[in-house]
């Protein structure tokens, strides 16, 4: 962003922009949405993780507030994010404040005081809460004296049954139109394909909205999706001391059983890394999340339950040791990397066991069998999104109805993958299946390529295989290769795995394979399971941080600034970003200014962050 000129009196949406969080310029369709808000109209927004979506309603907020039209009601679903949001919003100078369980009630009565008062710009609080008849009529007197200026519905993607992260009680936000419909509402995500957002449309009464719709490509982060060979916790611990060396970062599992033994092994192998998963206490997840937002080059290990409205910008990766349900899921936990808009990583690692247990649990699912179908396309799209061989992100990006050209900044562009003709594999495989089930037997992955590969076992003997025609006919390639074909002829819909013990079945689409109608070009196994990251590559993501480009004396100025930012932050109760961004140090640092008008030229130093440390930064940069 260009930098601000400061001047106090401007009441204009630029003059917010500037004055209050201190940017010269908005980004993208933030302008066109502040403009449209903040004259009373309705909006749909979406925009990436990092691209700015809270300053497209707390604009809004701050000039309607000026302009006598009260207060903005943010719906908000977790904690930690209003807590953050609040704090950063007071350092900037703006009265705001949060209702949720974890006030007393006398810290509740006081938030309710000022809110019924009129002298809150933003009040964030959960949609239970909001729904609620004692909220409800706090609105409604607020809404009689001309004091409700807007409604800002974040996450709005938890209204959807489409959408990774339904949320049942957002349900009943459509209260809010019917209660209150002079009242603009501004509804944001991050992640919706078309079904999700005419669900959004719908069940929050936005037919009339405007829809602003965001590039959805975050260009900093690259996308890495390996097979799982061996160990997956070795495969992540190479891959995160190659990469990711004492840098923050999120490692997402499917379990909580899986996510304690995770944290647990990455702390004996040298590693700073906690647990999140909600079947730990509410203190715990508390302190953990915490730690996470304030400290430096800490791994969380977690379930989905963890990461929506983390604000931490300086999240330097996030890894999967398990398939997301679907894209929509993927995109939304990866975008938690690169905030700040560093060079960032998204790496998953997956193998037959996810594919199998994804579908399992679609098929399993008490939902009826239109939603189930919607369920498998979407999976669909997502395993064909890993078994791609070309551009990730191109792919990534089409599922959203954004056409893009090939990236250069993910696995396949910088290391195209090897594909072979795979044809007559495939159909020895399928054969082998249709075998069993001439015979009436089921049988999983492993008993199948022990047959293809001649592997005598007790159950081979049993069932007598190794008297079938299809008995040691894959002998040349290995189990590995066999796995990898298998998990492909599954993600391409010929096999599926079914029941308790995932035992293999054929589609109506294999037919066509088995008789030679179709030709298979595949994704080579990959021996080692790692990541391929040149040297090259490497050292350019390691000069492209923040502090690049800055000489020793500049560094020195950095490391010092972070020094006395940790001091304020702690002082606060804030994480250290809530005060100053590491790109904002960054450019004090280069640019050593003497003076407090030349620190107001600084992108993110607003009107109040520079009457209240100016003088300090100043100090700090003067040794």
């Amino acid at each position: 962003m260009t930098p601000p000129a400061h001047s106090p009196d401007s009441d204009t949406p630029l003059g917010v922009l500037a004055n209050v969080f201190g940017y010269g310029a908005f980004r993208g369709q933030q302008g066109a949405i502040v403009e449209h808000v903040a004259g009373g109209g309705d909006a749909l927004v979406l925009m990436p993780t990092g691209g700015g979506k809270s300053l497209c309603y707390q604009v809004p907020a701050i000039l309607r507030h000026r302009r006598r039209q009260g207060v903005a009601v943010v719906v908000s679903p977790l904690i930690a994010l209003m807590h953050d949001q609040v704090g950063a919003l007071e350092e900037a100078g703006v009265h705001a404040a949060f209702l949720n369980s974890s006030h007393s009630s006398d810290e509740a009565a006081h938030v309710e005081r000022e809110l019924m008062s009129g002298r809150l710009v933003l009040l964030y609080a959960a949609p239970e809460r909001i729904t609620t008849p004692r909220f409800l009529a706090q609105l409604t007197s607020l809404h009689e004296r001309g004091l409700l200026s807007l409604f800002a519905i974040d996450e709005a993607h938890c209204v959807s049954q489409w959408g990774h992260d339904f949320r049942a009680e957002y349900l009943q936000l459509s209260l809010l139109h019917e209660r209150f419909p002079d009242v603009p509402r501004i509804a944001l995500t991050a992640t919706a394909d078309e079904l999700t957002r005419q669900d959004i449309i719908e069940r929050l009464s936005l037919h009339e909205a405007r829809v602003f719709i965001s590039s959805f490509d975050r260009p900093n982060i690259r996308y890495s999706i390996v097979e799982k060979a061996g160990s997956p916790r070795d495969q992540l611990l190479r891959w995160l001391r190659d990469e990711h060396e004492d840098e923050a970062g999120i490692v997402y599992c499917q379990s909580r059983r899986k996510v304690d033994e995770t944290a647990e092994w990455l702390s004996s192998q040298g590693l700073k890394a906690l647990p999140y998963h909600a079947g730990l206490d509410a203190d715990t997840r508390r302190v953990h999340q915490d730690r996470f937002l304030r400290e430096e080059g800490l791994v969380m290990v977690a379930t989905i339950a963890f990461g929506m409205g983390i604000d931490k910008p300086d999240v330097r990766f996030v890894a999967h040791l398990d398939l997301p349900k679907n894209i929509e899921a993927y995109y939304q936990e990866t975008g938690r990397a690169g905030r700040d808009g560093a060079p960032a990583d998204a790496w998953m690692t997956y193998g037959l066991a996810d594919v199998v247990n994804q579908r399992r649990m679609i098929d399993e699912s008490p939902a009826d069998e239109t939603f189930k179908q919607g369920q498998r396309g979407k999976l669909d799209a997502l395993l064909a999104l890993a078994e791609a061989t070309d551009c990730r992100r191109v792919r990534l990006l089409r599922y959203f109805g954004e056409e893009s050209s090939a990236c250069g900044n993910c696995d396949n562009c910088l290391h195209p993958a090897a594909t072979w003709d795979a044809t007559e594999p495939a159909r020895k495989l399928l054969s082998c299946i249709y075998r069993f089930h001439q015979r009436g037997e089921r049988f999983g992955a492993g008993h199948l390529i022990d047959v293809l590969r001649g592997k005598a076992t007790d159950k081979t003997r049993q069932y007598g295989h190794d008297s079938l025609s299809t008995w040691a006919c894959g002998a040349e390639l290995s189990e590995l290769q066999w796995r990898a074909v298998l998990r492909q002829l599954i993600a391409l819909g010929h096999v599926v795995a079914e029941g308790e013990w995932h035992t293999l079945s054929l589609t109506d689409s294999a037919r066509a394979v088995l008789k030679g109608e179709v030709s298979l070009r595949l994704r080579e196994a990959q021996p080692e399971g790692r990541t391929k990251t040149s040297r090259k590559a490497r050292a350019s993501k390691a000069t492209s941080r923040p502090v690049e480009g800055l000489d020793a004396d500049a560094q020195a100025r950095f490391e010092a600034l972070k020094a006395w930012r940790a001091e304020v932050a702690r002082e606060h109760g804030l994480p250290a970003y809530v005060i100053f961004q590491n790109v904002t140090l960054t450019e004090m640092a280069r640019v050593n200014p003497s003076s407090e008008a030349e620190l107001a030229d600084i992108s993110g130093v607003g009107a109040k962050k520079l009457e209240a440390y100016g003088r300090e930064i100043l100090r700090v940069l003067g040794g």
